[in-house]
């Protein structure tokens, strides 16, 4: 059940298509419904993009790239910078869209809005910043001048767990580095960023710089832009067997590839961890976005020693955990996204369990409108079971006893994925060996959250290829041009 707040927000949100600067509908009319995962009701029906849609945006973007490519860097920033300000204005708006559409709890929601917003903010501050060089080359014979350009229209490819900062993540860098793009993002939570698109053309976008169009057939929409040879950048975020086909779809035009895909996050505990710390941390890294996050500790590998304690304090935790619609006070556990979802939870808990594991709390799915299930700590999993080896995507906490640093190194590493990875221990030297030995992109050590606008976000093996953010971030928007000049002299 909706309240007028909510009803005034949903009918402010644009259901059409974005395409060169101008809202329109789909080809033949044709339409998708948005569900609230709270209650499964529909919220909003949106435009459903077509072939002929996708490419009409890529149009645009082409049609605009000379004349953005050429807009002076400041220009550039003041227009990310006057997007970041209206966001400020504009986030209890956008917290309650996202809350509506994906279900996180709406004090994660608001976390959302101001990480989300710093990308607008940071990569606004790079645009001025992009540098090259000059000087002579060994030989003595010349001038090297290395210089940076935009690499072109770009698609972007954005998931729905994370609606406002998986756009602005990708979009703000694209803008920063004269750069224009399409943007698709997922049918299950669209309308993040059709607001988004109108926040943009607030602060004064040009026309065609971004487009969006939201459509029920992905694969089929998609994949005409991808080949065209006018798209020169593909940036996904989402699972890997996805991205393991754009990827071949993009080898054909050899686009520059910015890959986001999965995770199976290890969180190690060592005895001489501060456990007060390390439950802290292991609450945040499991259960923000109810779970729902690549960067979510799949695997709690804890020394033997401290594993009962830590699984009775992090039980005690979750069992506090308040379970509803985002919207309402004090919830701390949303819905999955779909039913799918719950039954993947459902089936990964009910394989630990067959296989010797102990639940020692939740377990099942909750009964009544919605797609909820119940946060759950499982302890003493065995090795080959399905929860160590995939993604889980949900509230489950599952835990792994070791014994020796090169068995929780063993086991952390035991992965096709390497996106973050997790340590708590109050040994400087074994946090370093650690920083060195674990095979992920990212780490916290003795911190539970590590994304950051100004760090460089991204994993390493099948967990994907580029950065997004920090320094890094813009340079997946850039190319590089080496020019050779006489010797002046």
């Amino acid at each position: 059940m909706t309240d007028n707040r909510e009803t005034e927000l949903l009918a402010r949100v644009p259901d059409g298509l974005f395409i060169g600067g101008r809202w329109r509908a789909a080809e033949g009319g044709k339409t998708l419904q948005v569900f609230d995962p709270a209650t499964g009701a529909p919220v909003k029906t949106i435009a459903n993009a077509s072939p002929a849609d996708g490419m009409a945006a890529l149009d645009a973007a082409s049609d605009a790239f000379p004349a953005w490519a050429a807009t002076p860097a400041r220009e550039r920033a003041e227009i990310l910078r006057r997007a970041f300000d209206l966001l400020q204005e504009r986030k209890e708006e956008f917290a309650l869209l996202m809350t509506i559409e994906m279900g996180k709890p709406l004090a994660e929601a608001r976390g959302e809005v101001a990480y989300g917003g710093e990308f607008l903010r940071w990569f606004g501050e790079e645009a001025s910043r992009i540098q090259g060089r000059y000087g002579p080359n060994p030989e003595g014979t010349g001038r090297m001048i290395v210089s940076q350009h935009p690499v072109g229209p770009c698609f972007l490819i954005t998931p729905w767990n994370f609606p406002l900062a998986m756009a602005t993540r990708k979009v703000a860098p694209a803008l920063a580095a004269g750069c224009t793009v399409v943007i698709k993002p997922a049918e299950l939570t669209p309308l993040t960023t059709l607001y988004f698109a109108r926040l943009l053309e607030d602060a004064g976008l040009p026309k065609g710089v971004v487009n969006v169009f939201t459509t029920s057939t992905s694969g089929a929409v998609s994949e005409p832009i991808i080949r065209d040879p006018r798209l020169r950048k593909l940036s996904f975020t989402g699972s890997t067997p996805v991205g393991q086909r754009l990827l071949e779809q993009a080898a054909q035009g050899v686009l520059r590839t910015s890959m986001e895909l999965g995770g199976n996050a290890p969180f190690v505990v060592f005895e001489d961890a501060d456990l007060d710390k390390a439950v802290d941390g292991a609450i945040a890294a499991k259960f923000r976005n109810v779970g729902q996050a690549c960067t979510a500790a799949n695997r709690l590998i804890v020394h033997r020693a401290v594993a009962d304690e830590f699984a009775r304090r992090v039980t005690e935790r979750v069992e506090g955990f308040a379970i509803g619609r985002g919207t309402e006070e004090g919830v701390t556990i949303g819905p999955l996204i779909n039913e799918a979802a719950v039954e993947k939870a459902a089936a990964l808990v009910g394989d630990a369990v067959q296989r010797g594991a102990t639940l020692r709390t939740g377990g099942s799915a909750v009964d009544g409108p919605g797609t909820f299930y119940q946060p759950t700590v499982v302890t003493d999993v065995q090795p080959g079971s399905d929860i160590l080896r995939e993604e889980i995507f949900g509230p489950v906490l599952a835990i792994v006893p070791f014994d020796t640093e090169d068995d929780a190194v063993r086991i952390a590493n035991d992965t096709e994925y390497g996106l973050v990875s997790y340590v708590y221990t109050e040994n400087l030297a074994r946090g370093q060996r650690m920083i060195e030995r674990l095979e992920t992109g990212m780490m916290g050590l003795n911190v539970g959250v590590v994304s950051s606008a100004a760090a460089p976000f991204g994993g390493w093996k099948m967990s994907g290829l580029g950065r997004e953010g920090g320094a890094e971030g813009i340079h997946e928007y850039l190319q590089t041009k080496y020019t050779l000049t006489p010797n002046p002299f």
